[in-house]
């Protein structure tokens, strides 16, 4: 059992585990809103729209992570705004700010000489450089998201699938949904120090569609999501200590991995299983 212990007697290495496990949950979680409304290009768009925010605290000496959080948060509420009453569709909103704040940022990063330096562990995870700054502020976003998550689980579930009902029971549909966007920014965020903004959307989508493929109840699908979210990076962790690899990509590679055994596997709904079945017949 040395090879489990050993790479945890570094004080790098338990930052980086317990940054992992947190990320795999909250995207887990989250992620299966993202899957059953179909917002997997919302949230690779607001991943990509921190940019300006990461690079503005860059400019001005403050923590990368709080300038991606107040970027990320005025997106998803701008989304939020442009799209409120049906004026404009979602995927038009997202596609139009996600370039503006993509735009942004690039021209902001390029006039950093330094910036393929500086700030390339934002955009492709670094998580065995987690401080212990960082880790409270990953941890804050975890307790907060899932705290809120749990508390209106009911209207959240009403306002994401059956709107028209949500407006019957006078729930304020609008606040719950610019919420459900907000959680998704937050979410991202805490999640771009261990995966990184491009793999990010990874870590939202791929949990929940494996665990869209052995269930389809909302909560157990966040069990499920969730458990299968912290095994990718715990078992991630471990590869890419022992591999030499890039610690974001093994987490996601992995996630695949489980996705694939589910798509191939999961009992009735599976490839192999519906194959077999059509021979029986």
């Amino acid at each position: 059992m040395t090879w489990l212990v050993e790479p945890l007697q570094y004080a790098f290495m338990q930052r980086g585990m317990i940054a992992a496990v947190l990320v795999g949950l909250i995207c887990a979680v989250v992620g299966t809103y993202v899957v059953l409304r179909s917002m997997a290009f919302l949230g690779d768009a607001l991943a990509h729209a921190i940019l300006p925010g990461v690079a503005i605290a860059y400019l001005l000496g403050g923590n990368l992570l709080v300038g991606a959080l107040i970027a990320a948060v005025l997106v998803a509420l701008g989304i939020g705004f442009f799209t409120r009453g049906g004026t404009v569709r979602e995927d038009t909103a997202i596609g139009i700010l996600f370039s503006a704040a993509l735009a942004l940022g690039v021209a902001l990063i390029s006039s950093i000489r330094s910036y393929a330096v500086d700030l390339s562990h934002i955009i492709f995870g670094n998580v065995l450089g987690v401080g212990p700054a960082d880790l409270w502020l990953i941890a804050g976003l975890t307790v907060l998201v899932l705290a809120t998550v749990v508390l209106l689980f009911r209207p959240l579930f009403v306002v994401s699938f059956d709107p028209v009902m949500a407006k019957t029971l006078r729930l304020p549909v609008e606040l719950l949904r610019n919420l459900l966007l907000v959680l998704l920014a937050l979410t991202i965020v805490g999640s771009i120090q261990t995966v990184g903004i491009g793999l990010v959307a990874a870590m939202l989508v791929t949990p929940g569609a494996t665990a869209y493929l052995l269930t389809r109840r909302l909560a157990p699908m966040m069990v499920i999501s969730a458990a299968l979210g912290v095994a990718a990076s715990v078992i991630g962790l471990y590869l890419s200590y022992y591999l030499n690899i890039v610690s974001g990509s093994a987490i996601v590679l992995v996630a695949t991995a489980f996705f694939l055994l589910a798509f191939f596997f999961a009992p009735q709904k599976g490839w192999v299983w519906q194959r077999l079945h059509v021979q029986r017949r």
